[in-house]
């Protein structure tokens, strides 16, 4: 298979996983089964059928709404599915055909979850992080840390590194906030996310998902504060922050810290 080959493929098919991903936005909130039940309107509660879920061209035909009711489809569903398949096209581009590929597509549909939930429900779901640390801790040698190169020692302790700066940090923000101030700063889960994020990417790549976050999430913070749309002391989301330097680390990490290195010399 050609490189555009691969690429327009795995586009297609970021597509397809994202269209799956928004099941897993939808139930896993509500404690709903991802195995069981067909796809429904939430509206009318009209079962989906397969072409009605054909992923971003659907929703392009139906104008985003549901074809029995006319209800509004949430935009989020287009903006998963074109998200899926934008990063799993830019992970063959980067990595091509291989395990390390394969991968990326992989953590970056779950970070795609996480960013979601957490956006709309203000959760770090236990069902998603524990999960995917475990797929995180089983592919390490072949994932962001070792890179199918590295030795079994020298991938898992780097992981282990990452845990500890990711975990360790975010811990501390969490205890200070709670201790010191009585109230939380981020939530535990964030602290949880932190531990998967190590997993993933190794101490290079968590110390750039932080420093990506950290920076972010201020800007961010700052813009809603000056355009009144938050007031000082609301709660602002910290995981879609973390879920975005995780992939800005997924893709780039390195070259980041080779620039941050080269600074500092």
């Amino acid at each position: 298979m050609s490189p555009a080959s691969a690429i327009l493929f795995s586009a297609l098919f970021g597509l397809a996983i994202g269209s799956f991903l928004n099941v897993i936005m939808d139930r896993l909130p509500a404690g709903g089964s991802l195995v069981r039940g067909r796809s429904h309107c939430d509206s009318c509660g009209r079962a989906l059928r397969p072409w009605d879920l054909a992923p971003v061209a659907s929703y392009l035909l139906l104008r985003g709404k549901c074809r029995y009711c006319g209800s509004r489809i949430p935009r989020r569903v287009l903006a998963v599915e074109v998200a899926a398949g934008l990063l799993f096209a830019l992970a063959a581009w980067q990595l091509g055909a291989t395990a390390q590929g394969v991968i990326a597509m992989t953590f970056a549909s779950i970070l795609i979850v996480v960013f979601v939930i957490d956006l709309e429900h203000r959760l770090v779901l236990d069902a998603v992080t524990y999960p995917s640390a475990a797929f995180a801790l089983a592919v390490v040698p072949w994932g962001p840390v070792g890179n199918g190169e590295a030795s079994l020692r020298a991938a898992y302790l780097d992981a282990l590194y990452g845990v500890a700066l990711g975990g360790a940090v975010l811990l501390l923000i969490y205890l200070v906030a709670v201790l010191v101030f009585r109230r939380e700063a981020i939530g535990f889960g964030d602290v949880k996310l932190g531990v998967l994020l190590g997993v993933m990417l190794g101490f290079t790549g968590a110390l750039v998902t932080l420093d990506v976050a950290f920076i972010g999430g201020g800007i961010v913070a700052i813009l809603l504060l000056a355009l009144k749309i938050r007031r000082r002391g609301q709660y602002i989301p910290f995981g879609p922050f973390l879920v975005s330097g995780a992939l800005v680390s997924l893709f780039w990490g390195e070259a980041i810290f080779d620039w941050y290195w080269s600074l500092l010399s």
